[in-house]
């Protein structure tokens, strides 16, 4: 296990009643549990994430803490939350970084994993 070993957990689902596809716009949540495998508590303080539409146009989001908050995780703890995304094709991906600072002062970033954004699709 690395100094700082982080557990990245996501779940995804099509807004369907934020969505309005006849104007190019597909909005999704996704939940993140973000867990502290490692021996060393630390605060994140920011996240980057880059969010690529169907024809490979790409938005950069920046900023900091998650919805509203820089959680502080001491070994062993989570933290979860959920927010949205909108995009102007019915699948798309995401991926990032969370940027954490450790008890000692230390920054790292925890690479998040590509997720996809996909609306779901009836067959007929």
């Amino acid at each position: 296990m690395s100094e700082y070993a982080i557990q990245i957990t996501v779940k995804v689902q099509y807004l369907e009643d934020q969505s309005a596809p006849e104007k190019g716009n597909y909005s999704f949540a996704y939940s993140m549990i973000i867990k502290n495998d490692s021996q060393v508590p630390f605060q994140l303080i920011g996240r980057h994430w880059t969010i690529t539409d169907a024809e490979g146009v790409e938005q950069e989001v920046r900023g900091l803490g998650v919805v509203g908050q820089q959680p502080f995780l001491r070994p062993g703890e989570s933290f979860e939350y959920t927010s949205w995304a909108s995009i102007p094709t019915p699948d798309g991906k995401m991926k990032g970084s969370y940027f954490c600072v450790s008890e000692e002062a230390e920054f790292f970033a925890a690479p998040i994993p590509e997720f996809l954004l996909t609306m779901p699709r009836i067959l007929h």
